[in-house]
């Protein structure tokens, strides 16, 4: 009887729960309508073409436990879930979280990458009610202001990232009281103040802890009388002004990842961090003071090694390939390395990166990294002392992506030995004494995005298939001993190409002006005209200097748009300057503009490289975010892999030739048409470039006046009209400009009397030589005395 009554009671149960499952279940409308506001207010924000939200409909028959990015309670279908990250949020609004109130157990919630910028008066009542959250992930933002304090009363909370926002004050000692978190990221905020680790001695159950701050001003005590309970598995205190290992360290047995760069540590590489945590697979001791470079005693699982930028002198270790066989990527740049570089790097069979450059390895390149460190993709060892021929023989780099071997002391001719690496995407050789001709197997490359072969010893001709690749943007040829002809571009479009300081000759091909950024000519033996042109818009730097090109200045020139700096010097040009050079660019561009221009010729940047970062992806998925699964699969340590190239152009401007780089040359406007045989009066409406900072119109056959009108260039800082046949008086009105930091009209026919007003107080009489009829007000006075 109690069997069959027994089984009755299954058979109501089984009855019970199949129509549980089977029945309409829907989400509660109070909710509904609470994530139906939520999407109008994010959409008023953001892009109205978003179709994130297309499934949050409003139809009551509509479930909103199925909608996108909401998860439900499977039996209160109560919302416990909002994953609204990387939401394109244009208008960057207030983080209104007062809209959050109807989600009464709300358990994690992801408003990362989303670009809020701030914390609204209603945070306090919005998210600091959430009193069932456990995972809040607000990184990756703009949100600025203080730590909110209510978060610490959050006490359920097991994950806290704020990484990435403009949080500032101080890091509050209140946040011991949150005694469940497993996970806390307060990285790259701005942070500053005194913080204590003793504030985490409450936080047994901690896993993960990063804390940085941008501005370097934050200082944390690592010692003290409290005890730390936890075993992290997370480290990372960048920038925070250690000055000393901190000792807790010492007790730490299960760190898969520890990052302390920026702190000013001193002393010996602490290899027993490697030896106390077998598991550790991720070092990062970048931009320390530590002088002796000592590995474990026995081989070790490690994957990234980062000590660049420290002060280590020694000899490199001999056993590295053996003691660390499993490292992908190693960075131990901007030391002082000496020695040949060891034979072991060749066991380093898994490794992808490897940056040894800025250190003072010398010889040659063993032939066991060449082989046996095939999966290399980066391999960077530019200014060096390293010597011999480059790849004279057959190299096993396939995989090969970026290769600086830049500033050395290679020699002879470019061996075919990478013949067979044809991935490469940014090559760069350049300031060494290589000799011969460029191979023109590299034409073959078909990824090559970059090209640097400048300031050696090669000669002969530029091979036709350099001029034929279609990804090519950046060819640095100059300052070598390159003859003949510019072969005629077919498929390539430059972006920035430098063929200055060799021996070419012949005309400029009608197609190298079009689909170019910078095109640097200089010091070469062209003649003939400047060749007809159509498509110039994107022009910023045209410098053709020192060579021979003759005939009128053509007016196709006032259409460059973009122009900043444009070189005619040093030719044999003539006739009259175009007056419609007024409507040239020449800092016209609005500032974001010219700011974009300064990123984008900063071959330094991830954006010139279309934003290449690595996730090291190679952690198996029960590594560093096997805590946060909802958050994260990994706790990922990205890795920016960039040149080392940046663009320097050099323009004469106060009296001398300076280097413009990066963001400065996106400031730098000129113009320089001196040393020509132009002839004529200086237009009137040059004085509309407002903004040029540059101009130099000197040893020509200028007539007439100097324009008043010059005095409309606010910003100029360099003005050059000497050696001219220029008549009249200087312009009183010239004494406006406060930024002339040099000013030159020396043989010209001036007469009249020097101004001394403002910047003019400042020349001396070398501005002035050869106007025999021109003099300053105090020699009038003293002539009339």
């Amino acid at each position: 009887m109690e069997r069959r009554l027994f089984l009755v009671q299954i058979l109501i149960w089984v009855i019970v729960v199949m129509a549980q499952i089977h029945r309409y279940k829907s989400c509660v409308e109070k909710e509904r309508k609470g994530l139906l506001e939520l999407k109008t207010y994010l959409l008023l924000s953001g892009d109205k073409e978003d179709r994130t939200f297309d499934t949050w409909s409003n139809d009551t028959v509509s479930d909103c436990c199925r909608w996108e990015r909401v998860k439900c309670n499977r039996t209160t279908l109560r919302v416990i879930g909002l994953a609204l990250h990387e939401l394109d949020l244009i208008d960057s609004p207030l983080l209104n979280l007062s809209l959050l109130y109807p989600f009464e157990e709300l358990q994690n919630l992801n408003l990362s990458s989303s670009w809020f910028r701030g914390f609204s008066a209603s945070f306090v009542d919005g998210i600091c009610e959430l009193k069932n959250l456990q995972e809040l992930d607000l990184s990756y933002n703009q949100l600025i202001g203080e730590f909110p304090l209510c978060l610490t009363s959050l006490t359920g909370l097991r994950v806290l990232d704020l990484s990435s926002n403009q949080i500032n004050g101080e890091v509050p000692s209140a946040i011991s009281s949150i005694e469940s978190l497993e996970y806390l990221s307060l990285f790259e905020n701005d942070f500053h103040g005194f913080f204590s680790l003793g504030s985490l001695s409450n936080l047994s159950k901690l896993k993960v802890f990063k804390l940085s701050s941008v501005s370097n001003s934050l200082q944390v005590e690592s010692e003290g009388s409290w005890k730390l309970n936890f075993q992290l598995h997370v480290i990372a205190l960048r920038s925070c002004n250690l000055g000393m290992l901190p000792h807790f360290l010492l007790h730490q047995k299960e760190l898969r990842l520890v990052d302390l760069s920026n702190n000013r540590l001193h002393g010996v590489f602490p290899s027993w961090l490697m030896e106390n945590n077998t598991n550790l697979e991720v070092l990062v001791l970048q931009n320390n003071l530590f002088t002796s470079f000592q590995l474990p005693k026995s081989a070790h699982n490690l994957l990234l090694l980062d000590v660049s930028a420290n002060e280590l002198s020694q000899t490199f270790p001999e056993n590295i390939g053996w003691i660390l066989p499993n490292v992908r990527h190693m960075n131990l740049s901007e030391n002082s390395f000496q020695g040949k570089l060891p034979y072991s790097l060749g066991n380093m069979k898994k490794m992808y990166y490897l940056d040894l450059s800025h250190n003072g390895f010398y010889g040659k390149l063993p032939r066991s990294l060449t082989m046996g460190c095939y999966s290399l993709m980066f391999l960077k060892l530019s200014h060096n002392k390293l010597s011999g021929h480059i790849f004279p023989e057959p190299a096993n780099l396939t995989s090969l992506f970026v290769l600086t071997l830049d500033n050395n002391q290679f020699e002879g001719k470019i061996g075919d030995g990478l013949l067979n690496s044809s991935s490469i995407y940014v090559l760069d050789l350049s300031n060494n004494y290589l000799t011969g001709v460029i191979p023109s197997w590299i034409g073959n490359f078909s990824d090559l995005y970059m090209l640097l072969i400048s300031n050696n010893l090669l000669e002969g001709r530029i091979p036709a298939s350099l001029f034929d690749m279609t990804v090519i943007s950046l060819l640095d040829l100059s300052a070598n001993r390159l003859d003949g002809d510019i072969p005629l571009p077919l498929n390539s479009n430059f972006g920035f190409l430098f063929l200055q300081d060799n021996d070419l000759s012949g005309s400029i091909p009608d197609a190298l002006l079009e689909n170019v950024n910078i095109l640097d000519l200089r010091n070469n033996r062209l003649s003939g005209n400047i060749p007809e042109f159509t498509n110039s818009q994107d022009i910023y730097i045209l410098l053709l200097r020192g060579n021979k090109l003759t005939g009128h200045i053509p007016v196709q020139l006032c259409g460059l748009r973009t122009i900043q700096l444009l070189d005619l010097s040093k030719n044999r040009f003539n006739g009259s300057i175009p007056s419609c050079f007024s409507n040239i660019s020449f800092g016209l561009l609005n500032e974001d503009e010219a700011y974009a221009f300064g990123n984008k010729i900063s071959f330094g940047s991830s954006d010139i490289f279309g934003g290449l970062g690595f996730d090291l992806d190679f952690f198996s998925e029960d590594d560093l975010g096997m805590y946060y699964r909802s958050k994260l699969m990994l706790d990922p340590f990205t890795v920016d892999y960039m040149a080392d190239s940046e663009i320097r152009i050099q323009f004469a401007t106060k009296r001398r030739y300076d280097f413009y780089m990066s963001e400065t040359l996106g400031y730098m406007f000129g113009l320089d048409l001196s040393e020509n045989e132009l002839s004529g009066e200086i237009p009137e409406e040059l004085g509309d470039l407002v903004q040029i900072r540059a101009l130099n119109l000197s040893h020509n056959l200028l007539s007439g006046v100097i324009p008043e009108s010059f005095s409309n260039m606010k910003d100029l800082e360099s003005l050059d009209l000497s050696f001219n046949i220029l008549h009249g008086q200087i312009p009183s009105q010239l004494t406006k400009l406060s930024s002339l930091a040099v000013f030159n009209v020396s043989y010209n026919n001036l007469s009249g009397i020097i101004p001394l007003k403002g910047q003019f107080s400042t020349f001396d009489e070398t501005s002035y030589f050869g106007n025999p009829l021109l003099s300053s007000l105090w020699t009038t006075l003293q002539q009339k005395l």
